[in-house]
This record gives C-alpha cells, structure tokens and sequence, in this order.
C-alpha cells in the first residue's frame, strides 16, 4: 500500500530525487533495522520507515518513467523535417492511418541532428497507397508539426493526454500527403517486436485454416490476445451478456493451460520424483513464453506470476499454494517493474476479482454443502463468480458504466465452453502435419465459437440483460471497497463493534451516493463542447431532458455522443433529443440555425448563408457560434447581428480563428475560443 500510495502521488506530482536523499533513505533504513534488532520497543519505527522508504521509491520509479516521455517541445508552431523508424504494424482508423515511430532526430540543411533519447511519437498519415505500403522497420524522413498530448476540455472526459503519457508516448504529428518518404529500412527488432510478429504470424495462420470474420477475432482473442479483429458488434455482445472477461487473456486463460501442461507432465514425475523440479522450471518456462507472445498484458503478467508462485509451492507441501500474500507479492514485483500498471483497467479488475475471490468465495462456498461431485464443481464455479462480480463491479461501473445482470448464466455457459475452444486450438495446431484431420479439427473449433455466439446472443436479447448509464466516482469505488473490508471482518470476527462499524461504513456510502446524485442534478444552461468536428449547442433543462442542437453540416453524431456519455450519465441526463434543422417545442424552437432557448438567442454559423446580408435593425443574437464552413469575419454581421459573444469552434482553422478573434477585439465584443479553454457552460 505504500508503494501504491507513493505512485499516486509521484503520477501527480513528479519528482526525481537526486542520489545523496536516495543514500539517505538507505542510511535510514539500515540504522532502523540495526536499532530494531538491539532495542524491540523501537520494531515499529523500523517498520514506519519502511513505509516511508516505500512511498518514496513509487513516487520516484513512477516519475522517472513519465519524464521519459518528456520531451521538449519548440516554441514555434512551424514544421520541421524529423527523420523516423516505424516501431509498430499500422493501425487503421476511420479517416487515418496510425503509426508508432521513434523519432531519430530533426533535419536541418541535410544534417541530422541525432536525439539520443529517440521518444515515442504517433504519427497520422492519409489513407492513400502509398501510405498503405508502409511497414514496421521503414526509415522515413517526414515534414510535420509535433504536437504535446493535450485534452479537449470536456467535463468528465478521459484524460487522453496522461493515457498517453503513462504509455512513453511524447506527443503526436499529421503526415499531409507527399510531405514524406522512405529512405531506408531498419531490420532489427525488439523482442516485444519478435513476439508480435509470432502473434501475427499465429493469427496468420488461423486464417489459412479457414476462420475469418467473427470467429477469427475471437479465436485470436482468446488463444494469443490479438483483439484488433474484434467488431463493435461482438465487443457489445460480450459486454451486455457479462462475457468480456474471457476476450481478455488472464487468470482464466492461464489456468487452462497450466492444466493441460501438468496433465500431461505429471505423469513423468510421478514415475520419476527427482524430475519435478525440472518439468515445473518448464511449466513456468512455458507459461511465461505464452505471455510473451501474448504482449505481456498486466492481467497476463499477474496470472503467470501467481501460478509461478503456486507450482514453486508444490515443492515444499507445507507451504499454502494460493493467499492474500502471495497476491501482495505479486502486484509489489509487478509495480516495481512498471508503476504506470497501477492505472491499467486490466490490473485494477484483475486484482479485484482475485481479492474478492479469496476473501469471499470461501464464505459463499460453505454456506451451501453440495455432495454430489458435479454439483459440488457447479456450486464451486457460481461462488467463484458471484465473488468476482463483488470485487470488480464498482470498477465496472466507473469505467464502463454497466452492471450485467445475467452474468452467473453467462459464466455458467461460457467458461466450460471457453476451456473446449483452447483445449480445441492446442489439438489443431499440433495436428499441423497432418492437413485433413487439422480441417476436421477447424471446423470443430469453428461450431464450437458459433455456438457460443448464439448462446450471448440470446443473453444480450434477455429482459434487463444489463443496467446502463451508470454513474459512479472515484469516491464511491474507494467507500465500496472499505465498506465490503469492514463487512468481511464483522463476518469473521463476529462482535457488535465490527458490525457496528460495518454498517455505518454502509451507510456512510449509501449517504455519499445520494448526496452525489442531488448534487449532480442537471441546471438549466447552455453548454459549447470541445469535439473537433462535430459543433452543437447542449440545451439542459431542470430535469432529465435536454435538446443537442448540431449544424447541418454536422456528420459524426456518435462521436459527439460517446465523447460526452460520461458527462450526461453524471447528470442522470437522458439520450438528447438531436436537432439538425427547423424545430419548434413549448421550451425551445430553432429557424435557419438560430436557436431561440430560455429567453436566450445562439446562431450557429457553419456556412456563408449570412454573408452579404443587410438588415434594417440588426437582430440581437447573444452567442455567435461560429464552426468550419464560415469563410468571412465578424465585421461583415455587424449590420446583421447585434452580437453579445462570439464562441469559435476548435474545427476553425488557425488562420480564421486569428482572423476572428482580431475582429472582436477591434468591435469590442467578448470571444470564447473552445480550443483554449474547452467546454463552456453558461448557467441560465
């Protein structure tokens, strides 16, 4: 917890401390052992600097790992030259093509300026041929503007920038079509690289064997964590039926093959004692392979350290295989090895679900003694899922805002199902040698993912298949999680001070959740969001309904809605009711893109329709929203419009916001600028 502690606060905060204070620390740490060991009484001040020592080390290893991904960006917002290497196979966006790139170094006069640092960058490049023919490795020398990470300003946006930050990646460049090109190919690769290749190469592979559409990309999820397949479609799927945990390689996937390893091992140790060791180095050898290949995931990463820890516990019976400790021991090497994992969704929920599994799941499991052995194993299978649920809903709820609630079915159906998939591929791929039988096999695996489709499908379809919109902070996930710790200890230590407490910590959370919703209760105001590409006004009433008024030229809707969702689930706000056009309602009417709204007038100006216009009394308009499409200056509405404030969308370029801003400063009228200050809300 300390170390946890001190990574928070050095993410925060960053600082690097200089080598005599990291003496220092070991000089104290060694005096408060020596001191510990002569005097007893002073034990716990050997244990506070610990601690203290602890927290020191997170902030530090966090913050030398972010200053990594410093870079010093120049004044100027000119292009400049910069010489590059691939790093990664492209990603396919919708308007775009994405590259990770090391940068080598700036170009002046044909000189090359070497940046020994070599940071991340993501670079853009349009989608044209030649841009498709780019490959890892290739050497280009490209001529862009770098930019920092930075966010759009939203209310409850994801914090892009800090995402960004935590993954070593410096800032970002647009590549314009012709401003590159090749100059040569760098042949060497890291071995994150070769792994990716032989995960290629894997899915490759699949894909000769015939599986392609949907079933490829689960197969390639589930057997070597190659999610890039997968639908939109197929994410919801899993996501409303509860089964999204089975696309993510982890504990579960582990399992099944340590299973099959020692299944097939154990009988050589059982005829041979002394090989044990060696056949579990192997197992651990080859589980720690198979994460490699799969990219080395933190859920992956924790799952084959814990089995590592368990089959090296098999050596000496004596020792508990699977406890609180070796979980703790477990998540302190992981941090260690990489800090920034303490902010991976996937390390959160993997770490939670095993908590609560063993804190909860043996409790769950007594209260209901099974004989039979098949119903024993079912029993078994429900207390592990209901545990699970416990400790990684607030989790999901904050970040996913959605509780499945037919997940003990799911899980019911899908993990028996999920351990014949694997168990399946491990048959096809070793029956390589022999094609016709390999085909048999294909097709097995083939109706068996089918088969599993269907069944969540018809989870998904199932009345109230899940509780979306959700809205919980970061306060109510830490007052859950105290309030389940204090219920667990009121169970096993049963006296009326824990339950006393225990239900006070409860009913301390259930008073912060409502406080929130009061306190989250949506105002009557106007609202100009910061969404590149999509600019609306947001009409919010006192209640739950509210209209999203966009321009007519406005053509990605689900862009605009998915990067505000968290902000209207905050508000308890229901789906706005989007108006592209002419419209008129008792609260709010909108005419040829002037919206009339709480005694309040905004025109939204995304073309020249207003240009060359005369009016014989100006029309009081009290926000101007102007958005690309808009080719004049404020000057010329001058005659048209009485204006009280100008807001400028971020998708009008540079020059005409310069243009825009000089004409209000010389008329006198009050501006807002999106791109520098983000959302803008206007109480009414």
């Amino acid at each position: 917890m300390p170390l946890v502690g001190g990574i928070v606060y050095g993410d925060k905060y960053p600082y690097i401390l200089p080598a005599s204070l990291w003496i220092a620390v070991i000089l104290l740490l060694i005096g408060a052992y020596l001191l510990s060991r002569k005097y007893y009484a002073l034990c716990k001040l050997y244990g506070v600097v610990v601690f203290l020592a602890c927290f020191v080390l997170g902030g530090a290893l966090v913050s030398l790992q972010l200053k990594q991904a410093d870079h010093a960006f120049p004044n100027t917002e000119k292009s400049s030259a910069y010489q590059v290497v691939l790093t990664a196979k492209p990603e396919i966006k919708k308007n775009s093509i994405l590259f990770h790139a090391v940068l080598r170094g700036e170009v002046l006069k044909d000189t090359l300026l070497y940046d020994f640092s070599e940071k991340t960058f993501l670079f853009y490049f349009p989608k044209d041929s030649a841009a498709y023919s780019l490959k890892r490795g290739d050497r280009l020398l490209v001529y862009a503007r770098l930019s920092p990470p930075v966010n759009n300003g939203n209310p409850d946006e994801f914090d892009y920038a800090r995402y960004l930050l935590r993954k070593g990646i410096c800032g970002s460049a647009y590549v314009h079509a012709g401003y590159w090109r090749r100059i040569g190919c760098d042949g060497s690769s890291t071995f994150r690289q070769q792994a990716s290749d032989c995960r290629d190469k894997m899915v490759a592979g699949y894909r000769n064997m015939g599986f392609h559409g949907d079933e490829l990309a689960i197969l390639s999820a589930l057997t070597v964590g190659c999610k890039e397949e997968l639908s939109e479609h197929v994410i919801e799927t899993y996501s409303v039926a509860g089964a999204s945990h089975v696309l993510a390689l982890s504990g579960l996937h582990i399992g099944f093959i340590s299973a099959l390893l020692l299944f097939v091992l154990s009988p050589l140790w059982n005829r041979w004692r002394f090989l044990k060791p060696f056949l579990l180095l192997s197992v651990i050898l080859s589980l720690w392979g198979f994460a490699f290949l799969t990219g080395l995931s933190s859920s992956v990463v924790r799952a084959v350290i814990m089995c590592s820890f368990w089959l090296l516990s098999a050596l000496f019976p004596a020792c508990q295989r699977l406890t609180l400790n070796t979980l703790g021991a477990t998540a302190f090497l992981m941090l260690l090895f990489n800090p920034v994992w303490l902010f991976d969704v996937g390390f959160q929920l993997s770490f939670a679900a095993v908590t609560a599994i063993l804190l909860l799941q043996p409790g769950l499991y007594g209260l209901l003694p099974v004989k039979n052995t098949a119903l024993r194993k079912v029993w078994a299978l429900i207390t592990v899922s209901i545990a699970a649920q416990i400790g990684t809903a607030p989790l999901v709820m904050l970040y996913f805002s959605r509780f499945s609630t037919h997940f003990l079915l799911t899980n019911l159906w899908v993990i028996p199902l999920v351990s014949l998939i694997v168990y399946a591929t491990v048959v096809l791929l070793a029956l390589t040698p022999f094609p016709s039988l390999q085909h048999f096999f294909a097709e097995m695996t083939e109706m068996l993912i089918r088969l599993q489709n269907t069944v969540l499908r018809w989870i998904e379809q199932l009345p109230l298949a899940s509780i979306d919109h959700i809205r919980m902070d970061i306060r109510e996930v830490f007052l859950f999680y105290f309030s389940l710790l204090l219920l667990c200890r009121a169970v096993t230590r049963r006296t009326a001070t824990n339950v006393y407490i225990a239900l006070s910590a409860l009913l301390l959370c259930v008073s912060y959740h409502s406080y929130s919703f009061m306190a989250d209760a949506s105002r009557r105001s106007l609202v100009f969001y910061n969404v590149r590409g999509c600019p609306a006004v947001h009409c919010l009433t006192d209640n739950s309904y509210s209209w999203l008024v966009c321009t007519d030229s406005l053509s990605d809707i689900t862009r605009l809605e998915r990067a505000l969702t968290p902000h209207w689930n905050r508000l308890r706000l229901k789906s706005p009711a989007v108006i592209t056009g002419d419209y008129s309602a008792p609260d709010i009417s909108v005419r040829n893109q002037i919206v009339f709204y709480a005694g309040k007038r905004i025109c939204l100006l995304c073309d020249n329709r207003w240009r060359n216009r005369v009016a014989d009394i100006p029309i009081s308009i009290d926000y101007l929203y102007v958005s690309q499409g808009y080719k004049g200056g404020i000057k010329e509405l001058v005659s048209l419009f009485e204006v009280g404030t100008v807001v400028i969308d971020s998708s009008v370029s540079d020059y005409y916001q310069e243009r825009i801003i000089n004409d209000c400063i010389r008329l006198g009228i009050s501006y807002l600028s999106l791109s520098e200050k983000g959302s803008v809300r206007i109480s009414l």
